[in-house]
């Protein structure tokens, strides 16, 4: 009986890829492909796949964000996330909210059936690499809703001033938070601060 798996991804090429392993991938059937978010779920509701391959950005939407949707749609839906590269931040939020498993796009053949296969059976898949990246930043304490906030409008390039008039609150507020975000980043700028958001994936950054 053969696994069938349904592609959420925009970008063509590794969409390409993708059905190229799966089409010499014994057990693993490719059902559907969309390249945006509401088509992807649309199918995922008719479809009722065994495992979804789920792009981690999408022209209309992020995975992150939608995952709740499939998991209300199907308790069982088995969810792998696809992703550019592995932000800690994403991974923990993802693996939170239910996926079954997150890799990027520059697995192998082998580890991307690896994961379907793993997933299909009923078990997390967590490439060592990004289990590694994971317990790098294991046990840092998270920010708070306001410091990640205003974590998202230094990144943004706002000024304390400007960040203070958009959130209705005190300078010193601002420094505050500021001060308490570059003890839980270790970092001592907010060059730095930004440069990890990025690459921690705790901002969204939109390209």
């Amino acid at each position: 009986m053969s696994t069938k798996v349904l592609l959420i991804e925009n970008q063509p090429l590794t969409r390409l890829g993708v059905r190229a392993v799966f089409a010499v991938a014994a057990e693993i059937e490719l059902i559907g492909e969309a390249d945006n978010a509401a088509d992807g779920f649309r199918m995922f509701s008719e479809l009722r796949p065994d495992v979804t391959v789920l792009g981690l950005r999408l022209p209309d939407s992020c995975a992150i964000d939608d995952l709740d949707n499939y998991f209300i749609e199907n308790a069982k839906a088995k969810v792998i996330v696809l992703a550019e590269h592995a932000g800690d931040a994403e991974i923990s939020r993802a693996l939170k909210k239910g996926a079954a498993g997150y890799i990027c796009k520059d697995v192998t053949p082998a580890e991307l059936t690896d994961a379907v296969r793993a997933v299909a059976a009923g078990r997390k898949y967590i490439p060592d690499d990004i289990a590694r990246i994971l317990s790098e930043n294991l046990g840092q304490e998270e920010l708070t809703r306001s410091e990640a906030n205003v974590l998202r409008m230094i990144v943004g390039g706002m000024s304390n001033k400007e960040i203070a008039f958009a959130l209705d609150v005190s300078e010193n507020t601002i420094k505050s938070h500021i001060q308490n975000i570059f003890g839980k980043l270790g970092v001592s700028d907010r060059t730095s601060a930004a440069t990890t958001a990025i690459k921690r994936g705790m901002v969204r950054v939109d390209l």
